[in-house]
């Protein structure tokens, strides 16, 4: 799989941040689909199954959590990797995240040659 053919979903309600982020993945080679909501979230994972879900913790409508947990009880979801970023960064909030059903955990302000280290992980992963 090339980085060219990987799809990642970002999940961020905060615009400014999406944009930065979106350009930065995009930059690094990584097709991305957006959501700014747990609930547009899970339908974007489950009609076009990303590689790979950055999912903010603190949303509207349905928060982080829940749709991280809710794809952990869906069979089509469960192996789809999810990383979670937070402002949170406290090691129970970490435990939390993991507790939750994802993968992996990157606070922000995002580190971002720590989140592609990560992303690169999971999908080496996945193979």
């Amino acid at each position: 799989m090339t980085q060219n053919t990987v799809t990642l979903l970002l999940v961020e309600d905060n615009e400014v941040n999406r944009d930065m982020l979106v350009r930065r993945l995009q930059r690094a080679g990584y097709q991305i689909l957006t959501a700014g909501d747990g609930e547009t979230a899970l339908e974007i994972m489950r009609q076009a199954s990303p590689q790979v879900v950055l999912m903010d913790m603190n949303l509207p409508i349905k928060d982080g959590w829940t749709a991280s947990r809710e794809a952990q009880l869906d069979p089509h979801l469960q192996a789809m990797p999810i990383i979670a970023l937070t402002a949170h960064a406290m090691e129970e909030d970490k435990a939390r995240a993991l507790e939750a059903g994802c993968c992996d955990y990157a606070t922000k302000p995002v580190d971002f040659p720590a989140l592609l280290t990560k992303i690169a992980a999971h999908l080496d992963a996945d193979r």
